[in-house]
Protein backbone atom coordinates (compact mmCIF):
# COMPACT_ATOMS: atom_id res chain seq x y z
CA UNK A 1 0.00 0.00 0.00
CA UNK A 2 2.84 2.34 0.54
CA UNK A 3 4.03 4.75 -1.65
CA UNK A 4 7.74 4.49 -3.08
CA UNK A 5 9.52 7.78 -2.43
CA UNK A 6 12.47 8.62 -4.28
CA UNK A 7 13.95 11.73 -5.60
CA UNK A 8 12.21 13.86 -3.92
CA UNK A 9 13.64 17.48 -3.64
CA UNK A 10 14.49 18.51 -0.05
CA UNK A 11 16.31 22.05 0.78
CA UNK A 12 13.99 22.69 3.78
CA UNK A 13 16.23 22.65 6.31
CA UNK A 14 18.85 24.77 6.08
CA UNK A 15 21.55 25.02 9.16
CA UNK A 16 23.63 27.33 7.53
CA UNK A 17 22.30 31.23 6.49
CA UNK A 18 23.79 32.51 2.71
CA UNK A 19 25.64 34.49 4.58
CA UNK A 20 27.35 31.84 6.62
CA UNK A 21 27.84 29.61 3.53
CA UNK A 22 29.54 32.26 1.70
CA UNK A 23 31.93 32.55 4.91
CA UNK A 24 32.74 28.86 4.84
CA UNK A 25 33.42 29.37 1.55
CA UNK A 26 35.90 32.67 1.59
CA UNK A 27 37.97 30.81 4.30
CA UNK A 28 38.44 27.78 1.83
CA UNK A 29 39.69 29.75 -0.65
CA UNK A 30 42.04 31.49 1.66
CA UNK A 31 43.16 27.85 2.72
CA UNK A 32 43.30 27.31 -1.10
CA UNK A 33 45.55 30.41 -1.60
CA UNK A 34 47.88 30.33 1.15
CA UNK A 35 47.81 27.23 3.70
CA UNK A 36 47.30 24.40 0.11
CA UNK A 37 47.59 20.53 0.30
CA UNK A 38 50.13 18.01 0.43
CA UNK A 39 49.85 16.16 -3.02
CA UNK A 40 52.22 13.57 -3.09
CA UNK A 41 51.56 11.62 -6.17
CA UNK A 42 53.68 12.93 -8.88
CA UNK A 43 51.30 13.24 -12.33
CA UNK A 44 48.81 15.22 -10.02
CA UNK A 45 51.50 17.86 -8.93
CA UNK A 46 52.10 17.84 -12.82
CA UNK A 47 48.31 18.55 -13.49
CA UNK A 48 47.91 21.37 -10.77
CA UNK A 49 50.69 22.91 -11.77
CA UNK A 50 50.22 23.13 -15.69
CA UNK A 51 46.92 24.59 -14.72
CA UNK A 52 48.80 27.69 -13.33
CA UNK A 53 48.80 26.34 -9.36
CA UNK A 54 51.88 27.17 -7.32
CA UNK A 55 54.53 23.91 -6.18
CA UNK A 56 56.36 24.12 -3.57
CA UNK A 57 57.94 20.82 -3.07
CA UNK A 58 55.18 18.13 -2.12
CA UNK A 59 53.04 21.23 -1.18
CA UNK A 60 50.27 22.96 -4.10
CA UNK A 61 48.58 26.40 -3.51
CA UNK A 62 45.66 26.63 -5.84
CA UNK A 63 44.25 30.67 -6.59
CA UNK A 64 40.71 30.49 -6.30
CA UNK A 65 40.12 31.90 -9.83
CA UNK A 66 41.34 28.66 -10.76
CA UNK A 67 39.65 26.20 -8.16
CA UNK A 68 36.17 27.99 -9.35
CA UNK A 69 37.06 27.99 -13.17
CA UNK A 70 37.96 23.91 -12.69
CA UNK A 71 34.92 23.35 -10.26
CA UNK A 72 32.71 24.70 -12.82
CA UNK A 73 34.02 22.17 -15.38
CA UNK A 74 31.87 19.66 -13.34
CA UNK A 75 28.57 19.09 -14.55
CA UNK A 76 25.93 20.22 -12.45
CA UNK A 77 23.51 17.02 -13.12
CA UNK A 78 24.53 13.29 -12.98
CA UNK A 79 22.55 10.24 -13.72
CA UNK A 80 23.27 7.59 -11.80
CA UNK A 81 21.37 4.47 -13.85
CA UNK A 82 20.16 1.24 -12.64
CA UNK A 83 20.41 -2.04 -14.47
CA UNK A 84 16.77 -1.65 -14.83
CA UNK A 85 15.83 1.48 -16.02
CA UNK A 86 13.02 1.84 -13.16
CA UNK A 87 15.94 2.85 -10.34
CA UNK A 88 17.55 5.34 -12.53
CA UNK A 89 18.59 8.17 -9.92
CA UNK A 90 18.84 11.84 -11.45
CA UNK A 91 21.04 13.54 -8.99
CA UNK A 92 20.74 17.47 -9.36
CA UNK A 93 19.97 20.69 -7.12
CA UNK A 94 18.28 19.50 -4.36
CA UNK A 95 16.66 15.81 -5.00
CA UNK A 96 16.81 12.84 -2.59
CA UNK A 97 18.18 9.62 -2.84
CA UNK A 98 19.15 6.68 0.08
CA UNK A 99 21.06 3.67 0.21
CA UNK A 100 23.56 1.66 2.08
CA UNK A 101 27.10 2.41 2.56
CA UNK A 102 30.70 1.15 3.37
CA UNK A 103 33.11 -0.94 4.14
CA UNK A 104 32.44 -2.76 7.24
CA UNK A 105 34.71 -5.52 7.71
CA UNK A 106 31.62 -7.84 9.97
CA UNK A 107 28.14 -9.02 9.62
CA UNK A 108 25.82 -9.46 12.13
CA UNK A 109 25.06 -12.86 12.01
CA UNK A 110 20.99 -13.09 11.42
CA UNK A 111 20.43 -16.73 12.31
CA UNK A 112 22.62 -16.35 15.22
CA UNK A 113 22.50 -12.66 16.44
CA UNK A 114 26.38 -12.91 16.94
CA UNK A 115 29.14 -10.55 15.19
CA UNK A 116 31.50 -12.26 12.39
CA UNK A 117 33.95 -11.65 9.67
CA UNK A 118 31.83 -10.81 6.34
CA UNK A 119 32.30 -13.14 3.43
CA UNK A 120 31.89 -12.72 -0.10
CA UNK A 121 28.25 -14.46 0.13
CA UNK A 122 26.95 -12.05 2.36
CA UNK A 123 28.10 -9.38 -0.53
CA UNK A 124 25.52 -11.52 -2.38
CA UNK A 125 22.69 -11.53 0.30
CA UNK A 126 22.92 -7.77 1.46
CA UNK A 127 22.11 -6.81 -2.37
CA UNK A 128 19.41 -9.59 -3.28
CA UNK A 129 17.81 -7.64 -0.17
CA UNK A 130 18.11 -4.30 -0.65
CA UNK A 131 17.16 -5.07 -4.27
CA UNK A 132 13.93 -5.72 -2.76
CA UNK A 133 13.41 -2.82 -0.15
CA UNK A 134 11.54 0.08 -1.98
CA UNK A 135 13.65 3.07 -0.13
CA UNK A 136 16.98 1.65 -0.71
CA UNK A 137 17.15 3.42 -3.31
CA UNK A 138 21.04 2.41 -4.62
CA UNK A 139 23.41 -0.03 -3.53
CA UNK A 140 26.82 1.02 -2.26
CA UNK A 141 28.69 -1.90 -1.27
CA UNK A 142 28.86 -2.54 2.55
CA UNK A 143 31.03 -4.93 3.80
CA UNK A 144 34.46 -5.93 2.72
CA UNK A 145 35.31 -10.00 2.39
CA UNK A 146 37.28 -11.93 4.90
CA UNK A 147 40.12 -13.57 3.36
CA UNK A 148 40.29 -11.66 0.25
CA UNK A 149 43.20 -9.79 -0.82
CA UNK A 150 43.46 -6.45 -1.99
CA UNK A 151 44.29 -7.12 -5.26
CA UNK A 152 41.46 -9.52 -5.56
CA UNK A 153 38.96 -7.62 -3.48
CA UNK A 154 37.65 -5.07 -6.47
CA UNK A 155 36.05 -8.11 -8.24
CA UNK A 156 34.97 -9.85 -5.60
CA UNK A 157 32.79 -6.63 -3.99
CA UNK A 158 31.43 -5.10 -7.00
CA UNK A 159 30.31 -8.44 -8.88
CA UNK A 160 28.71 -10.31 -6.86
CA UNK A 161 26.76 -7.26 -6.09
CA UNK A 162 25.78 -6.39 -9.65
CA UNK A 163 24.44 -9.92 -10.01
CA UNK A 164 21.88 -9.64 -6.91
CA UNK A 165 20.72 -5.92 -7.97
CA UNK A 166 19.45 -4.13 -10.48
CA UNK A 167 20.13 -0.83 -8.64
CA UNK A 168 22.87 1.49 -9.21
CA UNK A 169 25.68 -0.05 -7.86
CA UNK A 170 28.65 1.76 -6.29
CA UNK A 171 31.64 1.28 -4.33
CA UNK A 172 35.20 2.39 -3.00
CA UNK A 173 38.01 0.48 -5.15
CA UNK A 174 41.58 -0.68 -3.88
CA UNK A 175 43.90 -1.41 -7.39
CA UNK A 176 44.08 0.68 -10.64
CA UNK A 177 44.03 -2.48 -12.12
CA UNK A 178 40.71 -3.92 -10.03
CA UNK A 179 39.17 -0.55 -11.14
CA UNK A 180 40.22 -1.54 -14.90
CA UNK A 181 38.97 -4.73 -14.85
CA UNK A 182 35.31 -4.00 -12.85
CA UNK A 183 34.97 -1.56 -15.54
CA UNK A 184 35.54 -4.12 -18.22
CA UNK A 185 32.99 -6.38 -16.40
CA UNK A 186 30.57 -3.77 -16.13
CA UNK A 187 31.22 -3.36 -20.12
CA UNK A 188 30.28 -6.68 -20.72
CA UNK A 189 26.92 -6.27 -18.86
CA UNK A 190 26.04 -3.07 -20.66
CA UNK A 191 26.60 -4.71 -24.01
CA UNK A 192 29.63 -2.20 -24.95
CA UNK A 193 31.74 0.67 -23.73
CA UNK A 194 29.51 3.14 -25.19
CA UNK A 195 26.41 1.79 -23.83
CA UNK A 196 28.08 1.97 -19.90
CA UNK A 197 28.97 5.63 -20.50
CA UNK A 198 25.38 6.28 -21.97
CA UNK A 199 23.94 4.09 -18.89
CA UNK A 200 26.54 4.06 -16.18
CA UNK A 201 25.14 1.38 -13.54
CA UNK A 202 28.40 1.55 -11.73
CA UNK A 203 30.05 4.79 -9.88
CA UNK A 204 33.55 4.45 -7.57
CA UNK A 205 34.40 6.08 -4.44
CA UNK A 206 37.80 7.56 -3.87
CA UNK A 207 39.41 9.66 -0.89
CA UNK A 208 40.94 12.56 0.17
CA UNK A 209 43.25 12.26 3.66
CA UNK A 210 42.45 14.42 6.38
CA UNK A 211 43.86 17.09 6.91
CA UNK A 212 44.18 18.29 3.47
CA UNK A 213 46.43 15.20 1.93
CA UNK A 214 46.22 13.79 -1.29
CA UNK A 215 48.32 10.42 -1.06
CA UNK A 216 49.76 8.47 -4.24
CA UNK A 217 47.51 5.56 -4.10
CA UNK A 218 44.24 7.13 -4.09
CA UNK A 219 45.64 10.00 -6.59
CA UNK A 220 46.03 6.95 -9.22
CA UNK A 221 42.48 5.73 -8.61
CA UNK A 222 40.92 8.95 -8.95
CA UNK A 223 42.46 9.52 -12.21
CA UNK A 224 42.10 6.08 -13.25
CA UNK A 225 38.33 6.66 -12.97
CA UNK A 226 38.44 9.59 -14.41
CA UNK A 227 40.17 8.86 -17.52
CA UNK A 228 37.77 6.04 -17.75
CA UNK A 229 34.69 8.14 -17.86
CA UNK A 230 32.90 6.49 -15.06
CA UNK A 231 30.90 8.90 -12.81
CA UNK A 232 33.10 8.98 -9.23
CA UNK A 233 32.89 10.70 -5.74
CA UNK A 234 35.95 12.37 -4.17
CA UNK A 235 35.26 12.37 -0.23
CA UNK A 236 36.74 13.35 2.62
CA UNK A 237 36.46 12.35 6.55
CA UNK A 238 37.84 15.32 8.62
CA UNK A 239 37.00 14.16 12.22
CA UNK A 240 36.26 17.32 14.94
CA UNK A 241 39.26 17.42 17.02
CA UNK A 242 41.12 14.93 15.19
CA UNK A 243 41.98 15.52 11.81
CA UNK A 244 39.94 18.97 11.59
CA UNK A 245 39.11 21.57 13.73
CA UNK A 246 37.21 20.78 16.74
CA UNK A 247 34.49 23.01 15.67
CA UNK A 248 31.99 22.39 13.00
CA UNK A 249 32.52 25.18 10.69
CA UNK A 250 35.74 25.02 10.72
CA UNK A 251 35.25 21.06 9.80
CA UNK A 252 33.14 22.45 7.02
CA UNK A 253 35.98 24.30 5.58
CA UNK A 254 38.66 21.31 5.68
CA UNK A 255 36.43 19.21 4.30
CA UNK A 256 35.22 22.04 1.48
CA UNK A 257 38.61 22.03 0.59
CA UNK A 258 39.70 18.76 0.06
CA UNK A 259 36.65 17.62 -1.63
CA UNK A 260 36.88 20.66 -3.91
CA UNK A 261 40.43 19.47 -4.63
CA UNK A 262 39.09 15.67 -5.83
CA UNK A 263 36.43 17.28 -7.94
CA UNK A 264 39.25 19.75 -9.61
CA UNK A 265 41.85 17.02 -10.52
CA UNK A 266 38.90 14.94 -11.88
CA UNK A 267 38.41 18.16 -14.29
CA UNK A 268 41.99 18.55 -14.88
CA UNK A 269 41.93 14.46 -16.19
CA UNK A 270 39.19 14.22 -18.22
CA UNK A 271 36.93 17.41 -18.31
CA UNK A 272 33.15 17.02 -17.70
CA UNK A 273 34.10 13.75 -15.66
CA UNK A 274 30.71 13.48 -13.70
CA UNK A 275 31.87 14.16 -10.28
CA UNK A 276 30.03 14.37 -7.06
CA UNK A 277 31.37 16.66 -3.90
CA UNK A 278 31.81 14.38 -0.94
CA UNK A 279 31.00 14.64 2.69
CA UNK A 280 31.63 11.70 5.44
CA UNK A 281 32.57 14.25 8.09
CA UNK A 282 32.00 13.32 11.92
CA UNK A 283 33.14 13.50 15.17
CA UNK A 284 35.41 11.97 17.95
CA UNK A 285 34.62 10.72 21.44
CA UNK A 286 36.82 13.15 23.26
CA UNK A 287 37.39 10.54 26.21
CA UNK A 288 39.42 8.77 24.12
CA UNK A 289 39.53 9.83 20.33
CA UNK A 290 37.61 7.03 18.24
CA UNK A 291 35.51 7.42 15.91
CA UNK A 292 31.73 8.39 16.15
CA UNK A 293 29.13 7.48 13.45
CA UNK A 294 25.99 8.53 15.78
CA UNK A 295 26.47 11.51 16.80
CA UNK A 296 23.90 14.21 15.79
CA UNK A 297 26.67 16.40 14.72
CA UNK A 298 27.81 14.04 11.52
CA UNK A 299 24.07 15.18 10.03
CA UNK A 300 24.71 18.96 10.67
CA UNK A 301 27.97 18.47 9.04
CA UNK A 302 26.75 16.43 5.70
CA UNK A 303 23.60 18.86 5.88
CA UNK A 304 25.72 21.96 5.76
CA UNK A 305 28.04 20.13 3.19
CA UNK A 306 24.44 19.75 0.99
CA UNK A 307 24.39 23.82 1.32
CA UNK A 308 27.66 23.93 -0.09
CA UNK A 309 27.48 21.58 -2.72
CA UNK A 310 24.61 23.62 -3.86
CA UNK A 311 26.29 26.36 -3.82
CA UNK A 312 28.79 25.27 -5.99
CA UNK A 313 26.13 23.80 -8.16
CA UNK A 314 27.86 20.36 -7.65
CA UNK A 315 25.81 16.69 -6.30
CA UNK A 316 26.47 15.85 -3.62
CA UNK A 317 27.45 12.50 -1.38
CA UNK A 318 26.93 12.52 1.87
CA UNK A 319 27.13 10.55 4.97
CA UNK A 320 23.31 10.03 7.62
CA UNK A 321 21.50 6.88 8.60
CA UNK A 322 24.53 5.33 10.80
CA UNK A 323 24.80 4.20 14.61
CA UNK A 324 27.53 3.74 17.12
CA UNK A 325 24.93 0.72 18.98
CA UNK A 326 25.86 -2.52 18.29
CA UNK A 327 22.45 -3.84 17.83
CA UNK A 328 19.53 -3.16 16.03
CA UNK A 329 17.84 -1.36 19.22
CA UNK A 330 16.13 1.86 20.38
CA UNK A 331 19.61 3.19 20.03
CA UNK A 332 19.97 3.18 16.65
CA UNK A 333 16.84 3.59 16.17
CA UNK A 334 17.18 7.45 17.74
CA UNK A 335 20.48 8.00 15.96
CA UNK A 336 19.69 7.13 12.37
CA UNK A 337 16.43 8.54 12.00
CA UNK A 338 17.81 11.90 13.80
CA UNK A 339 20.94 11.88 11.56
CA UNK A 340 18.89 10.90 7.68
CA UNK A 341 16.06 13.47 8.45
CA UNK A 342 18.68 16.41 9.29
CA UNK A 343 20.92 15.87 5.98
CA UNK A 344 17.31 14.27 3.82
CA UNK A 345 15.80 17.32 4.88
CA UNK A 346 18.58 19.80 3.79
CA UNK A 347 18.19 17.96 -0.24
CA UNK A 348 21.52 16.66 -0.03
CA UNK A 349 21.26 14.33 -3.27
CA UNK A 350 22.91 10.64 -3.09
CA UNK A 351 23.03 9.71 1.01
CA UNK A 352 24.96 7.03 1.85
CA UNK A 353 25.61 4.76 4.64
CA UNK A 354 21.52 5.04 5.58
CA UNK A 355 21.20 1.19 5.13
CA UNK A 356 22.00 -1.59 7.10
CA UNK A 357 25.54 -0.23 9.58
CA UNK A 358 25.60 -0.67 13.35
CA UNK A 359 28.83 0.00 15.63
CA UNK A 360 30.70 2.85 14.23
CA UNK A 361 30.08 1.49 10.89
CA UNK A 362 32.08 -1.64 11.36
CA UNK A 363 29.51 -4.25 11.31
CA UNK A 364 26.74 -4.53 8.80
CA UNK A 365 22.96 -6.32 9.13
CA UNK A 366 20.62 -7.84 7.12
CA UNK A 367 18.11 -6.94 9.52
CA UNK A 368 19.11 -3.28 9.86
CA UNK A 369 18.53 -2.63 6.12
CA UNK A 370 15.08 -3.56 7.08
CA UNK A 371 14.45 -1.45 9.65
CA UNK A 372 16.31 1.47 8.04
CA UNK A 373 13.50 1.17 5.00
CA UNK A 374 11.08 1.89 7.37
CA UNK A 375 13.08 4.76 8.60
CA UNK A 376 13.92 6.09 5.00
CA UNK A 377 10.48 5.63 4.11
CA UNK A 378 9.06 8.06 6.72
CA UNK A 379 12.31 10.11 5.98
CA UNK A 380 11.35 10.54 2.71
CA UNK A 381 7.07 11.33 3.23
CA UNK A 382 8.75 14.34 5.69
CA UNK A 383 10.89 15.19 2.63
CA UNK A 384 7.76 15.52 0.25
CA UNK A 385 6.09 18.06 2.76
CA UNK A 386 2.42 19.48 2.81
CA UNK A 387 1.17 19.56 -0.72
CA UNK A 388 -1.30 22.76 -0.12
CA UNK A 389 -3.81 23.34 -3.80
CA UNK A 390 -7.26 23.65 -4.33
CA UNK A 391 -7.85 19.84 -3.86
CA UNK A 392 -5.67 19.04 -0.35
CA UNK A 393 -7.60 22.18 1.17
CA UNK A 394 -10.27 20.17 0.72
CA UNK A 395 -13.46 22.94 1.01
CA UNK A 396 -15.99 21.32 -1.25
CA UNK A 397 -15.56 18.20 1.37
CA UNK A 398 -15.75 20.27 4.80
CA UNK A 399 -19.08 21.79 2.89
CA UNK A 400 -20.17 18.59 2.35
CA UNK A 401 -19.62 16.70 5.68
CA UNK A 402 -20.36 20.15 7.38
CA UNK A 403 -20.42 20.38 10.95
CA UNK A 404 -20.54 17.02 13.37
CA UNK A 405 -20.45 14.67 10.43
CA UNK A 406 -17.05 12.48 9.26
CA UNK A 407 -14.85 12.11 6.74
CA UNK A 408 -14.29 8.36 6.59
CA UNK A 409 -16.41 7.54 3.64
CA UNK A 410 -16.27 10.77 2.04
CA UNK A 411 -14.88 10.34 -1.78
CA UNK A 412 -12.32 12.97 -1.10
CA UNK A 413 -10.52 10.44 1.71
CA UNK A 414 -11.00 7.47 -0.32
CA UNK A 415 -9.26 9.81 -3.56
CA UNK A 416 -6.24 10.64 -0.92
CA UNK A 417 -5.71 8.15 1.60
CA UNK A 418 -2.95 5.95 -0.37
CA UNK A 419 -1.22 8.94 -1.43
CA UNK A 420 -1.08 11.41 1.87
CA UNK A 421 0.37 9.24 4.28
CA UNK A 422 3.42 6.73 4.53
CA UNK A 423 2.12 3.46 5.21
CA UNK A 424 4.97 1.09 7.27
CA UNK A 425 5.84 -2.05 6.41
CA UNK A 426 7.39 -3.10 9.83
CA UNK A 427 5.88 -1.00 12.68
CA UNK A 428 3.55 -2.40 14.64
CA UNK A 429 0.66 -0.30 15.01
CA UNK A 430 -1.79 -3.46 16.49
CA UNK A 431 -3.89 -3.35 19.99
CA UNK A 432 -1.32 -4.48 22.76
CA UNK A 433 -3.79 -8.14 23.02
CA UNK A 434 -3.09 -8.18 18.92
CA UNK A 435 0.52 -8.23 19.11
CA UNK A 436 0.72 -10.51 22.07
CA UNK A 437 -1.10 -13.24 20.49
CA UNK A 438 0.89 -12.56 16.83
CA UNK A 439 3.98 -13.89 19.53
CA UNK A 440 5.14 -10.22 21.09
CA UNK A 441 7.72 -9.79 18.46
CA UNK A 442 10.22 -6.48 19.30
CA UNK A 443 11.11 -4.62 15.91
CA UNK A 444 13.98 -6.42 15.71
CA UNK A 445 12.63 -10.30 15.19
CA UNK A 446 9.94 -8.42 12.87
CA UNK A 447 12.78 -7.29 10.50
CA UNK A 448 14.69 -11.04 10.95
CA UNK A 449 11.43 -11.99 9.77
CA UNK A 450 10.79 -9.99 6.62
CA UNK A 451 15.02 -10.23 5.83
CA UNK A 452 14.64 -14.21 5.70
CA UNK A 453 11.38 -14.14 3.40
CA UNK A 454 12.66 -11.85 1.35
CA UNK A 455 16.37 -13.95 0.96
CA UNK A 456 14.02 -16.77 0.80
CA UNK A 457 11.56 -15.53 -2.36
CA UNK A 458 13.20 -12.46 -4.05
CA UNK A 459 15.21 -13.14 -6.99
CA UNK A 460 16.02 -9.79 -8.90
CA UNK A 461 16.33 -10.25 -12.89
CA UNK A 462 19.38 -12.07 -14.02
CA UNK A 463 22.27 -11.81 -16.26
CA UNK A 464 22.22 -14.25 -19.68
CA UNK A 465 23.99 -17.25 -18.76
CA UNK A 466 26.63 -16.30 -21.40
CA UNK A 467 27.52 -13.33 -19.77
CA UNK A 468 28.35 -14.46 -16.59
CA UNK A 469 30.26 -17.37 -17.80
CA UNK A 470 32.50 -14.47 -19.71
CA UNK A 471 32.34 -12.68 -16.40
CA UNK A 472 33.96 -16.01 -14.54
CA UNK A 473 36.10 -16.26 -17.50
CA UNK A 474 37.53 -12.36 -17.54
CA UNK A 475 37.84 -12.68 -13.33
CA UNK A 476 39.06 -16.52 -12.45
CA UNK A 477 39.68 -14.42 -8.95
CA UNK A 478 36.07 -14.48 -8.42
CA UNK A 479 34.70 -16.44 -5.64
CA UNK A 480 31.20 -16.18 -5.90
CA UNK A 481 28.71 -17.77 -8.57
CA UNK A 482 25.27 -17.65 -8.76
CA UNK A 483 22.99 -20.44 -7.89
CA UNK A 484 20.74 -19.83 -11.06
CA UNK A 485 20.81 -17.83 -14.44
CA UNK A 486 19.09 -17.01 -16.96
Amino acid sequence: MSSIRVGLSGGQYKPLTEEEIERIHETSMKVFENVGLEVHNKAARRLFQEAGARLDSDRVTVPADLVMGLVGKAPSRVEFCGRDSRHDLTLEKSKVNLGTGGTALNMLDIHTGEKRPATVRDMADLARLCDALDHVHFFMLPTYPDGVPQGEADVNRFVPALLNTTKHVMGGVYTVEGVRKVVEIAELMAGSPEALRERPFISVVTCMISPLKLDRHYGDLLMEVARLGIPLVTPTEPLCGSTAPVTLAGNLVVQNVETLTGVMLAQLVNPGTPVLYGCISSTVNLRDMRYLSGSVEMGLLSAGAAQLAQRYHLPIYATAGMSDSKVPDAQAGYEKMATTMLVAMAGANLIHDAAGFLEFCMTASLEQCVIDDEINGMVMRAVEGVQVDEDTLAYDAIRSVGPGGHFTADPHTVEHMRREFYFPRLSDRELRENWENAGARDTWQRARDRALAILDDHRPEPLPHRIVEQIHALAPELRYRPVAVA
